[in-house]
């Protein structure tokens, strides 16, 4: 239990940057559906799709490779350290200035071609953000929660602060005090472009604030541990990568695919854009859990009851996640007005895509056996069958269902990964996961949703006090249910343990 109260304390304390963070820019949704239009929306997504790509090439899986390095007891972590930065920064230079050299073809290739200034900005946020996130991965590793998370907050307000300056402020004064001073930095043809250049000056800020671990860890270099740092984090990079095209390739595609004109289809991206964001409390608990379960799984895999505690792990985390489905879902009459009427045509995607999410967290947590036993290549075989899945089904449903077909095909590519990922590592690294439980409780959540729904549709009008008292009672079931299951399950496992 002292290894879960751990697990619980890093994911509380590396969460907090990420919850608050997550929510303060998903303060920004409201702003952006309200200032900029539906297409400049859809551009946003879209030129946000391509980015996530990127970044995966411009960090190449040095991230976790310097986890599972600098926990090596016979390596210098300074010298790992130190190694992955250089490297990183190095690299990051290259690739950015490529980007720049090219910029015009490359804003052509995206569909922007009047705007190679996008291609600018972002080939400076990649750079930057790359190395920033080495020495944000160091100061895990040496548990400074408080720089950390006061890094990611500083970055995020600083974000905040200018796209709220460049889309609300300066377009009150220009109507309302066109002589004022501050107009002089403003150019209203600009539009989405300052959502660009607000995360640009963030990320300028928060390599800055970092200059320590940068001036600390800069300037030397191990060939043989880069050598097999390389060999061990590559795989992950193209992992990613694979993992990227389910995670964003629907965003790219759907611009191309559906049925529409070009200008409807950037529309329609846009209102995909925006409902996906809805997912983001489910996005949020696997990102955290991700964050502190890595370092944790990795410092404590030669205990003795490692395999258990994985197990529970997996428990606890399907629990909260389901929670988190019914929340979001039950309640998603509220939550949806934080978008404009525009965009509701698109709120059936939302169960579908945290379903999704959920299955992806589990495949996240079943992924660590190929991570402990250094065979990372099976993480690039299991994401390149979930990218060809999503490629395929993407393709044949948008089509003919828009971005519900796209939502389809992410969940079930990130089902299809978690059932394979699971089959494999139980014959590589067996974790003795509770299926039967776990099953149960997806099932009971989705029969949970599906009562809400009913009760939505036929019994009592959405957003009226008989809906809440009943989507609330519904929730209570829930939490009751798991309560009273889970603690018989512990006072059986104590008996057994007792006996024994």
């Amino acid at each position: 239990m002292s290894a879960l109260k751990k697990l619980a304390s890093q994911t509380a304390t590396y969460g907090l940057s990420s919850i608050v963070g997550r929510l303060l820019n998903y303060l920004l949704v409201p702003v952006y559906v309200r200032t900029l239009s539906v297409y400049d929306n859809g551009v946003m997504t879209n030129v946000y799709a391509y980015v996530t790509f990127l970044l995966i090439l411009f960090t190449y899986g040095l991230e976790t490779g310097f986890f599972r390095f600098a926990n090596k007891p016979e390596l210098d972590d300074k010298r790992v350290y130190s190694t992955a930065l250089t490297t990183i920064v190095g690299s990051s230079i290259l690739f950015s200035l490529v980007m720049v050299a090219f910029s015009g073809p490359v804003a052509a290739w995206i569909d922007y071609p009047r705007h190679p200034e996008y291609v600018i900005y972002f080939a400076a946020i990649l750079g930057l953000d790359a190395i920033s996130s080495i020495p944000f991965v160091w100061l895990r590793y040496q548990n400074k929660a408080l720089k950390f998370v006061s890094g990611k907050l500083l970055s995020i307000g600083v974000n905040i602060f200018f796209v709220l300056f460049f889309l609300v402020l300066c377009p009150y004064l220009l109507k309302n005090d066109p002589e004022n001073f501050l107009l002089n930095l403003y150019n209203p043809g600009i539009g989405v472009g300052y959502v660009f250049i607000s995360n640009l000056v963030a990320s300028v800020v928060t390599l800055l604030f970092l200059y320590k671990e940068l001036y600390f860890g800069i300037g030397g270099m191990d060939k043989k541990i880069l050598k097999s740092m390389m060999i061990y984090s590559i795989p992950l990079m193209f992992a990613g990568l694979a993992g990227t095209v389910n995670e964003s390739f629907s965003r790219i595609i759907l611009q191309k695919e559906l049925p529409f004109s070009p200008t409807e289809n950037t529309i329609q991206l846009g209102i995909f854009g925006n409902v996906f964001k809805l997912a983001i409390f489910m996005q949020l608990a696997i990102q955290t859990f991700r964050m502190a379960s890595e370092p944790f799984f990795f410092s404590m895999y030669k205990q003795v009851d490692a395999r258990m505690v994985y197990a529970r792990v997996m428990n606890y985390f399907v629990i909260i996640c389901c929670l988190i489905f019914l929340t979001v879902t039950l309640y998603l009459d509220i939550i949806k007005h934080i978008l404009k009427p525009v965009y509701f045509e698109g709120l059936v995607v939302v169960p579908i895509l945290l379903l999704a999410y959920l299955f992806l967290g589990i495949y996240q947590n079943l992924s660590i056996w190929f991570k402990l036993a250094d065979k990372t290549r099976f993480g690039l075989y299991f994401t390149i069958f979930g990218a060809l899945i999503t490629i395929i089904l993407n393709y044949a449903l948008i089509p003919v269902y828009g971005y519900t077909g796209s939502a389809i095909a992410t969940l079930i590519c990130y089902v299809s990964m978690a059932v394979v990922c699971y089959l494999v590592g139980q014959k590589y690294y067996s974790v003795p996961y509770n299926l039967k439980r776990i099953t149960a409780y997806l099932f009971f959540t989705l029969a949970l949703y599906v009562a809400g729904d009913f009760i939505r549709l036929f019994i009592f009008n959405p957003v009226t006090a008989p809906w809440f008292f009943s989507m609330t009672f519904l929730i209570g079931i829930f939490i009751i249910v798991v309560f009273i299951a889970e603690k018989r399950n512990l006072r059986i496992k104590n008996v057994a343990s007792q006996n024994y």
